[in-house]
């Protein structure tokens, strides 16, 4: 390419252009980092490459925040503990559209830019699916020209970097940190204080909440540059900082430790991400993160909201807050904090305004994900918030008993707080009653939560329900991680695409094109390669390029149910040793890759029986040549981009009715995977959009769950099934684990005592889907044509549509172009 861009996006044809490109980038190299050719290190020439795409941001950056001012735009704030953002030099080139230029001008840096990108780490700011909805959201609401926010917590350490050791996760800071990150603005103006514990004096006019403690919250800003557009938005993230870091006192009379006590105490709770809370002191440290990132977080919205208007009634007007699940919604009653206490509204107009501000996304109907919390805790860490959560519920029953007023019980099986001795605090419904809006990210999710999960609330408040399915920014999980699709699709119709998914319908009718088809195909093999050569690089171990490549990548949790997919890996295994081989079997490589959190016990041994399984796999004359087991270790967003565009087949097997929508299954569509799949979550609308023979469905459908469980008998299905039974006397007997025989007695047991998530109901059906899958994949030409029909047809799925609805169902918001 022989154009660039100026500091205002606008292109410009210059025949110096890869000489002004070299000039900043060793000026970088010279003034930002005092290096030069002799002195830089590689990773010095990864962090000049960043901070020079950082600097052609910020102009833009500062004019588009201005330009909301001047538009008097209505704003939208996106709450969400996790922002999963992966690496950012190549997505941000892509959006700013100068992805060719810097390849062209690494040069002068002796360096490949494709070898720049390995210098980044995956910034440790989630750790599944709704982190990264969050980021992908960030990436499309500045594409389409949404003014808007992110705002979460700048963890010090992530979640923790997964190590294997002998086939068992453990868990290691993941120092994301170390080498500090050119792309945040640490902001030192922008510090809030966060206050905690105290008491609570009610005088005849006004509460205060008094005699409490102080953390500091201080604010680093992220860029977020749409794709080719002049907008930039911003993800403000908060640290904790200490209001005394050092007491000179305790230092002086040589009690070194307890002289930075106090700083460290305060500051873990910006450490880590989700600090294990089986204890009660993790609770509060779990509690303490929630309240401490929306009160930094609505203290700023407030000092926003405040520059521009002085009438509060226009908060709902110029102010949209968004719930990314549960746990932001403490957010709710300091609203009600604020404007009562600090602000002097009545109760009415104070619920009024905050229910017209807020909106809440669901995204699960596990009761143990719904987050409750005791009264307690809440009263002993922020007692003002309880007393208005208890007002709250007050009058929420009184609501309830007028609508319900032949159903007296109804009230307290609603409530907000629950039980009799140990009350606790239903956050869930705390959002609900708190929002104007609730929406649930896929079809099926949004009709159990109205059918099951908070069907009272829904008869109470059906105007408040709607669905919004979730989606996937396209330019990151194609034109990004699959360059080599992406340039075929724009060969052959253009790049319209990257703009409007729904595009894609335009290669439909290329899978009858047999040269097309040869050429999707040779993607597909060098993305394998690409994916081979990775884990060789980073992991030290190989797979079979030619196998079709099987896998399940996602966060580790039973009703995710990677333990039937390992069963039917046990059922191959057993297949294939006794000579019992089915007609149309294809030989595969079954990959897995994910993280438990550290307290799952059953999901961590669920992983050292993967390990096993594929160690005595490996081991096998007659298998190791037709069947491989890897798994992937330390899950991420970077290793996503690899895998996903490498696969052929996306196991979406969770168990019917638990999936809110899952976002891996429309990365793996949209890159020309089949999916194998239960009919949950989005699994449902992507079948209906691909095609039902371009989708290969199994299991028991969410009603069919919710029957089966009230007369469940696991052990008849074990009866009823000899290779199932095989399978159950293997980990029983300890085939698996012949030093520590007892070891995977705690799977069967769980499978034995109610099998919760119906893996036992499930298996014999899985297994014949498989054997469709194999059979199907043996005809590679067919195959091929259903893969490219899955990404034709996988425009639904983008992120773009899915922030379009939001804007206009449920923020009211328009774009701001300039």
């Amino acid at each position: 390419m022989n154009q660039t861009s100026d500091d205002a996006g606008i292109k410009r044809s210059d025949s110096r252009a890869g000489d002004d490109f070299r000039r900043i980038l060793t000026n970088q190299l010279t003034y930002s980092l005092s290096k030069d050719m002799y002195s830089a290190t590689q990773r010095d020439k990864y962090t000049a490459t960043a901070l020079s795409v950082r600097a052609r941001i910020v102009k833009n950056w500062i004019e588009c925040q201005q330009s909301y001012y001047k538009h008097d735009a209505k704003r939208l704030y996106y709450l969400s503990l996790e922002f999963l953002m992966g690496r950012l030099l190549k997505n941000y080139l892509i959006n700013i559209d100068l992805l060719d230029e810097y390849r062209e001008a690494m040069d002068v840096l002796a360096i490949k830019l494709e070898d720049t990108f390995e210098y980044e780490w995956d910034a440790g700011l989630g750790n599944g699916g709704l982190g990264r909805l969050a980021a992908c959201f960030m990436d499309s609401m500045a594409t389409l020209n949404y003014p808007a926010y992110g705002y979460g917590i700048r963890y010090e350490y992530g979640i923790f970097t997964q190590r294997i050791v002998d086939g068992r996760q453990t868990e290691a800071p993941d120092n994301w940190l170390r080498y500090g990150n050119p792309w945040e603005f640490p902001r030192p103006e922008l510090i809030y204080p966060v206050r905690f514990y105290g008491r609570v004096e009610t005088h005849s006019a006004r509460t205060e909440w008094v005699d409490t403690s102080e953390i500091l919250a201080m604010a680093y800003d992220y860029p977020v540059p749409g794709f080719r557009t002049n907008t930039v938005n911003t993800l403000r993230l908060w640290a904790a900082k200490s209001t005394r870091d050092f007491d000179f006192d305790y230092f002086n009379s040589g009690d070194y430790v307890k002289a930075v006590e106090n700083k460290n105490n305060s500051e873990n709770i910006s450490k880590v991400l989700y600090p294990n809370d089986l204890s009660l002191a993790g609770k509060e440290l779990r509690l303490k993160q929630q309240y401490f990132f929306v009160a930094a977080t609505l203290a700023d919205i407030m000092r926003r909201f405040g520059k521009a208007y002085d009438n509060l009634n226009m908060l709902p007007a110029k102010v949209a807050i968004q719930l990314n699940d549960t746990h932001p919604s403490i957010a709710i009653p300091e609203m009600m904090r604020i404007l009562i206490d600090d602000h002097g509204l009545s109760w009415d107009i104070a619920s009024k305004l905050t229910r017209e501000t807020f909106a809440y996304t669901n995204h699960t109907i596990l009761p143990e994900a719904l987050e409750t919390w005791s009264e307690d805790l809440i009263g002993h860490l922020l007692p003002r918030h309880l007393q208005i959560i208890q007002e709250m519920d007050r009058k929420f029953h009184i609501h309830v008993a007028r609508r319900f007023p032949e159903e007296f019980d109804k009230a307290c099986q609603m409530g907000i707080v629950t039980g009799d001795c140990g009350k606790v605090v239903n956050m869930a419904r705390l959002a609900i009653v708190g929002s104007h809006a609730v929406n649930g990210v896929s079809r099926l999710h949004s009709e159990l939560l109205k059918s099951h999960v908070f069907n009272d609330f829904y008869l109470m408040y059906p105007e408040k329900f709607r669905n919004v399915t979730n989606g996937i920014t396209h330019r990151r999980w194609l034109l990004s991680a699959n360059p080599g699709l992406a340039s075929l699709i724009t060969e052959a119709i253009g790049d319209g695409w990257t703009h409007d998914l729904e595009e894609l319908k335009k290669i439909e009718p290329m899978a009858e094109d047999a040269a097309f088809r040869d050429r999707f195909n040779a993607v597909k093999k060098e993305n394998k390669l690409r994916l081979y050569a990775a884990m060789d690089r980073v992991f030290n171990f190989t797979f079979e390029t030619d196998f079709l490549l099987d896998c399940q990548v996602k966060r580790f949790h039973e009703y995710k149910r990677q333990l039937l997919n390992v069963f039917h890996v046990i059922t191959l295994y057993n297949r294939l040793k006794e000579g019992r081989v089915p007609e149309g079997f294809v030989p595969r490589v079954v990959l897995f890759s994910g993280k438990s959190a550290p307290g799952y016990l059953m999901c961590k041994l669920i992983i050292k029986l993967i390990h096993n399984v594929s160690e005595i796999v490996a081991a096998h004359p007659l298998v190791k040549d037709k069947l491989q087991v890897v798994f992937v270790p330390n899950y991420g967003v970077t290793i996503a981009e690899v895998t996903i565009p490498a696969a052929d087949l996306s196991e979406q097997i969770s168990t019917a009715g638990y999936e809110a929508s899952g976002t891996g299954n429309m990365k793996f569509a949209l890159n020309g995977a089949l999916t194998i799949g239960t009919y949950d979550g989005a699994n449902i609308e992507i079948r209906e959009e691909v095609g039902e023979e371009n989708f290969f469905l199994f299991g028991h459908g969410a009603e069919e769950i919710f029957e089966l469980r009230k007369q469940y008998e696991p052990k008849k299905y074990i009866e009823e099934n000899k290779e199932l039974a095989q399978v159950m006397h293997q980990l029983q007997s300890g085939f698996f684990s012949p030093e520590e025989p007892a070891l995977f007695q705690p799977i069967v047991q769980a499978l034995l005592d109610g099998d919760r998530y119906c893996v036992l109901a499930d298996y014999s059906l899985y297994v014949a889907c498989q054997e469709e899958v194999a059979r199907a994949y043996s005809d590679r030409d067919q195959w091929t044509r259903r893969a490219i029909l899955n990404t034709a047809r996988s425009g639904k799925f983008s992120s773009d549509r899915a922030i379009h609805e939001y804007a206009k169902d449920i923020w009211d918001i328009s774009p701001v172009t300039r």
